[in-house]
């Protein structure tokens, strides 16, 4: 799968989030990059910033959270699944809605017993 097919998923993936999520999200940001930070090879995505949950009147002038979606990983553990388009697909939308997730202060034991782990 080229870069450009991925990043195409993550961006469908995004256009499946509910419009009544999406209008709700505040200074944040996608990316799609081709590998996660040293140390962690197998992860899918990062949430990296302050949840919705934790802003208070304090929060002005931020930068953007970020959240990242990592092709290699996640085209690596397809592969080790045998799977096909239709499996990344399916973690592309698990990843972004379990990033998603965290931009609104979910963690990742509530996000497990939803599905999206």
């Amino acid at each position: 799968m080229t870069r450009e097919e991925f990043e195409e998923l993550v961006s469908e993936a995004l256009d499946r989030i509910p419009p009544e999520l999406t209008r709700l999200m505040d200074n944040v940001a996608v990316f799609v990059e081709d590998e996660p930070p040293v140390g962690s090879p197998e992860l899918l995505g990062l949430y990296e910033g302050i949840p919705l949950t934790e802003r208070g009147e304090w929060y002005a002038g931020a930068l953007p959270d970020r959240i990242s979606v990592y092709m290699g990983p996640t085209l690596r553990l397809v592969e080790r699944e045998g799977g096909d388009r239709e499996l990344v697909v399916e973690e592309v939308e698990i990843t972004v809605v379990h990033e998603i997730a965290h931009h609104f202060g979910i963690d990742d034991e509530r996000l497990h017993d939803l599905g999206y782990g």
